[in-house]
């Protein structure tokens, strides 16, 4: 366990040296949140009692903010720090080391966590000042909620690993992230509740992890899945991770063995 800590602390210490660059990275995330409240408040104007897939106005903001949240988590640099590896040829000498490559890139986007964290803290809190507040959950809910967001890191984890390791095969990373983002956006419901999506969405959503990410933390935050129902949405967040992390030890076999490193 000691070299994963280790790893962590040498990650949390790249976030500090390169703050300039980790803060210009979470920008989107940021821009992205003030633009779904912005928008959002704008479709509750004309009827500030009225609902949107059953959420009102107060219970929406709450529902962005854990969008937000969920979405800011293993960003753009976790992202990127994981392809870069690969990109480098770092990976070659991971490969010596006596260490689990998957857990090592794990505890590294824990170290990043940190940084990520407080950049939340200080958004969220400027955000619902603007905005106004939210109701918050009461404490058996709030327990079952930071159990559900306690998921998603290692639930987007895997995701993002896949995508990282998929560059052993395109060579270019920007595109695969990019097309990552877009697809974990819509069918999270981290831009539109998946309530207002048509049925057939509906349907493609539920069959994938991507729910997990947003929705079921936020639906959990609002009071939307109480008890048995929560404790089910948070069983298949945990079932999709396993099955992601087990799907992502293959795609690193084949991977691996398409490795090649000159001059040794």
């Amino acid at each position: 366990m000691t070299p994963y800590l280790s790893l962590s602390r040498m990650a949390w210490s790249t976030v500090l040296v390169y703050r300039t660059e980790f803060l210009l990275q979470l920008v989107g995330s940021v821009v992205q949140a003030v633009a779904l409240f912005a928008v959002w408040r704008a479709l509750f104007a004309g009827d500030a009692d009225g609902s949107l897939a059953g959420l009102s106005w107060e219970q929406m903001k709450g529902y962005l903010f854990v969008s937000f949240l969920t979405g800011t988590i293993l960003s753009s640099f976790t992202d990127g720090q994981l392809a870069l590896r690969v990109l480098d040829g770092s990976v070659a000498l991971d490969l010596v080391r006596p260490i689990d490559y998957q857990l090592a890139r794990f505890a590294e986007a824990v170290g990043y966590l940190l940084g990520e964290l407080m950049v939340v803290a200080a958004m969220g809190t400027v955000l619902l000042l603007v905005f106004g507040g939210t109701p918050l959950p009461d404490a058996s809910q709030a327990a079952l909620f930071l159990v559900s967001l306690a998921a998603v890191v290692p639930l987007k984890f895997a995701l993002v690993y896949a995508v990282g390791l998929a560059c052993f095969w395109t060579g270019n990373f920007h595109g695969l992230s990019m097309s990552r983002v877009a697809v974990t956006s819509i069918l999270s419901g981290a831009l539109v509740p998946i309530a207002l999506y048509p049925q057939w969405l509906q349907t493609i959503c539920a069959l994938s992890p991507f729910p997990g990410i947003v929705s079921t933390p936020a639906l959990i935050f609002l009071g939307e899945a109480r008890g048995s129902a929560a404790l089910s949405l948070v069983g298949v967040q945990l079932l999709w991770t396993v099955l992601l992390w087990l799907a992502a030890r293959l795609v690193w076999r084949a991977a691996v063995r398409r490795l090649v490193v000159h001059g040794g």
